[in-house]
C-alpha cells in the first residue's frame, strides 16, 4: 500500500476547491489520501466553500478525513502535497484592478497587462511565506504544486527569491486550449500531445499530434475559420459564457495573420488590445461577473446545505483545471514522467533565449521535479515578444523585492498593453493608491 498522504489545498475558499476535490478522490487508488486540508486565510469564505467540499466526500469517498483551518503550522505540519491557488486580494482587488485598467484606456484583465502586474505584485510575497511555512512544518519531500495566478510573474519571484523551493509552476489554459482541440478533432483530451514554447499566457503552439499522428495542419485550417470552437465547444459548460466564446474565437484572426503556429488565446490582450478594450464593459468586469455567477452560485449551494436543501454538486465539476491539477500531484507520487506543460526557468530550453527567462514548455514531471524538454532556437518575431515580456515581469519582481518605484514604473512601460509611459505612469499610481496593505511600499 502506498504511503497515506496528508494533502492541503491553500486558498480552500476557492469557487474551484469542489472541483478539484472531486478529481482528486476521482484518483484514490492512486493518491492514497489519509487527510485532505483546506486552508485560507478567509475563515467566512472558507467555511461556506467546506460545506460543498463535505457533501462531495461524504458522497464520493466517506473514508476520507477532511480538516478546515486559517492556522498554517496545523494546515501544513507533516504535509505532503500543497495545491496552492491563492488569490491575494480576492474578487474585489480583481475588479479594482480591471476598473482602473479601463479608466485609463488599457486591458482590464487580471493576469495580463497593469492588472496583471498588479495582482502579481500583490501575490509574490504571500507565495513566498506559503513556501517558508512548508520549510518549516512540511514533509522534508514536499511538493507545492502552485497554480495561483499571475503564474509567470510568481513563478520567476519564487525562482529568484526560493530558488531552493520544491515547486512546480503550472497553469490550465494551455491544457483547456488542448481539450478544445480534443473536440475539433473529436477525440478525447488524453489523446493529444503538443509541443509548445513561450512564457505563461504568452505561448505557442507548434504542433500537435492526435495518437502519435501530426494534426497541426488540419487544426491551423480549422482555427483560422471558426477559432478553438466546435460545436461541442459551444455545448461545453464553460463556454456557455459568451466571454469565453468571443476569446475562442478571437484566435482565428490571431492565427490567419500569424501563420507559423497556434496561439495561446491570451495573445488577445497583447496583440488587438484596442479591440479588446472596445469589447469590454467597465461597469461589467470580468471579476464583476465571477462575482454574480459562480461565486453566488457556491454560496447560494453553500446556504441551501446548511438548510438540508439537496444540492447538485455536479454543477461543480466542470473543465478540466482540476484533472490537470491531480495528474501532475500523480505523477510527483509515482514518479510517472507524465508529459505536461509546465513554467520553469528557461537554462537553455530554448536555445536563443537567456537562462533566466521563466518559460512555458513540455517537461516531464517526476517525484524529483520537472524534467524540460529542449525546444531549440525560435524564430526572431516571437523571440522578440517574448524577451519583452519577460523583461517586463522580471523588472517588475525586481521591483517588489527592491521596492524600487522607477522599475515599477519601468515595467508597467514595457508592457505591450499600455501605450506609453505616460499612460503607465498615471496607472501605477492609481494601483499603489488601490493597494495600499498589499503591496511593498516603492521608493
Amino acid at each position: 500500500m502506498d504511503k497515506e498522504l496528508k494533502i492541503v489545498i491553500c486558498g480552500g475558499g476557492s469557487t474551484y476547491t469542489p472541483g478539484i476535490v472531486k478529481d482528486l478522490l476521482d484518483q484514490r487508488q492512486k493518491i492514497n489520501i489519509k487527510e485532505l486540508w483546506l486552508y485560507d486565510i478567509d475563515e467566512e469564505r472558507q467555511n461556506k466553500v467546506a460545506l460543498i467540499v463535505k457533501e462531495v466526500i461524504k458522497t464520493e469517498a466517506p473514508e476520507v478525513v477532511l480538516k478546515v483551518t486559517v492556522n498554517p503550522k496545523e494546515a501544513f505540519t507533516d504535509a505532503d502535497y500543497i495545491m496552492a491557488q491563492m488569490r491575494v486580494g480576492g474578487l474585489k482587488m480583481r475588479v479594482k484592478d480591471e476598473q482602473i485598467c479601463l479608466k485609463h484606456g488599457c486591458v482590464g484583465q487580471e493576469t495580463c497587462g497593469a492588472g496583471g502586474m498588479t495582482y502579481g505584485m500583490r501575490t509574490i510575497y504571500p507565495m513566498v511565506q506559503l513556501i517558508d511555512y512548508c520549510e518549516e512544518y512540511a514533509s522534508k519531500k514536499y511538493w507545492i504544486v502552485n497554480y495561483s495566478n499571475p503564474a509567470a510573474i510568481v513563478a520567476k519571484a519564487t525562482y529568484k527569491l526560493r530558488p531552493k523551493a520544491r515547486i512546480i509552476n503550472i497553469c490550465d489554459m494551455p491544457v483547456e486550449i488542448e481539450a478544445r482541440m480534443a473536440e475539433i478533432l473529436d477525440c478525447k483530451l488524453e489523446d493529444i500531445e503538443s509541443d509548445y514554447f513561450g512564457l505563461n499566457h504568452y505561448g505557442w503552439f507548434t504542433h500537435v499530434r492526435c495518437k502519435g499522428v501530426d494534426v497541426t495542419d488540419k487544426l491551423k485550417e480549422h482555427v483560422r475559420k471558426y477559432g478553438y470552437v466546435s460545436e461541442a465547444s459551444m455545448n461545453d459548460a464553460l463556454l456557455k459564457d459568451p466571454d469565453w466564446v468571443h476569446t475562442f474565437k478571437n484566435s482565428a484572426l490571431i492565427s490567419s495573420m500569424f501563420t507559423d503556429y497556434l496561439p495561446n488565446t491570451y495573445w488577445q490582450y497583447y496583440l488587438m488590445p484596442d479591440s479588446i478594450v472596445d469589447y469590454m464593459d467597465i461597469n461589467n468586469t470580468r471579476g464583476m461577473q465571477v462575482i454574480n455567477g459562480r461565486e453566488k452560485r457556491i454560496f447560494k449551494a453553500a446556504e441551501d446545505i446548511r438548510e438540508g436543501k439537496p444540492v447538485d454538486l455536479q454543477q461543480f465539476y466542470v473543465g478540466v483545471h482540476g484533472k490537470f491539477i491531480v495528474k501532475v500531484v500523480e505523477s510527483l507520487i509515482h514518479d510517472e514522467r507524465s508529459r505536461q506543460l509546465v513554467i520553469v526557468p528557461n537554462n537553455g530550453a530554448i536555445e536563443n533565449l537567456s537562462d533566466d527567462a521563466t518559460v512555458e514548455i513540455p517537461g516531464y514531471v517526476t517525484d524529483r521535479g520537472v524534467e524540460p524538454v529542449r525546444v531549440g532556437s525560435i524564430p526572431r518575431f516571437y523571440k522578440g515578444l517574448i524577451e519583452q515580456q519577460d523583461a517586463c515581469e522580471g523588472l517588475l519582481v525586481e521591483a517588489a523585492i527592491e521596492h524600487s518605484y522607477e522599475k515599477a514604473l519601468m515595467a508597467f512601460t514595457m508592457n505591450r498593453t499600455i501605450p506609453s509611459s505616460l499612460v503607465a505612469k498615471k496607472l501605477l499610481d492609481d494601483m499603489i493608491e488601490a493597494n495600499k496593505g498589499y503591496w511593498p511600499e516603492l521608493k
